[in-house]
């Protein structure tokens, strides 16, 4: 019997997968419809039947990548203790030996790079960054509330707070990760960081909220 209809060219997934990496190692700016065609060796017709216009193809590729990374970073914050994981977080920008691209440059975080890019020019690219920061700190704030209740995590400043400052380390690292990075100096400014949500023993009879003071007389 004679097959019906038009046979599937390429597969979706893996064709996605592949642009995300070009994407990543080159820019949004930098990478045309006929890099892409020939990275992908896929027919330019139906690069844009599937995925539309280059913008809209990107900024799928920047969705699968932040998918993928919230997997992640639920899993790695998901164990206890969690100070060593969220070390291994913050890390990832400043090992660089595997952040190296096809051009020879660190290729740091997608999603900050699609910020520094096109945001705020860019409505749903803008949508699409500030939703992966709000994941971020949500995820990361968990974490946190719950390290704070185990007593490993400092209670001195709300968890909200503690995750907005490693999201501005995280994408700041990662930023100028891509300018060239010192690798010792930005481990130590990580290992600065983890060590300041460290919870210290407090001084016997004092309570959150003050100093403790002694009874006149």
């Amino acid at each position: 019997m004679a097959r019906t209809g038009r046979p599937r060219e390429f597969d979706r997934e893996q064709t996605l997968e592949r642009a995300l990496t070009l994407f990543w190692s080159r820019g949004y700016g930098a990478t045309s419809i006929q890099d892409l065609v020939d990275a992908l060796a896929v027919e330019r017709g139906s690069l844009y039947g599937t995925f539309g216009d280059k913008r809209r193809f990107y900024l799928e590729a920047v969705r699968l990548y932040w998918e993928v990374y919230e997997r992640h970073l639920t899993a790695t914050l998901d164990t206890s203790p969690l100070l060593p994981a969220l070390r291994e977080i913050l890390t990832h920008p400043a090992r660089l030996d595997e952040l190296i691209s096809d051009m020879g440059v660190p290729q740091g975080c997608l999603v900050g790079n699609t910020t520094a890019e096109l945001v705020p020019q860019d409505g749903e690219a803008t949508e699409v960054v500030t939703r992966s920061y709000h994941r971020f700190t949500d995820i990361v704030t968990d974490a946190l509330r719950r390290a704070q209740a185990a007593g490993e995590v400092t209670d001195e400043a709300r968890p909200e707070a503690q995750a907005h400052m490693l999201l501005y380390l995280v994408q700041g690292l990662s930023l100028v990760s891509r300018a060239g990075l010192d690798r010792a100096a930005a481990l130590a400014a990580i290992d600065t960081a983890v060590d300041g949500l460290r919870a210290r023993p407090k001084p016997s009879g004092a309570t959150r909220g003050g100093p403790v003071h002694e009874p006149a007389g």
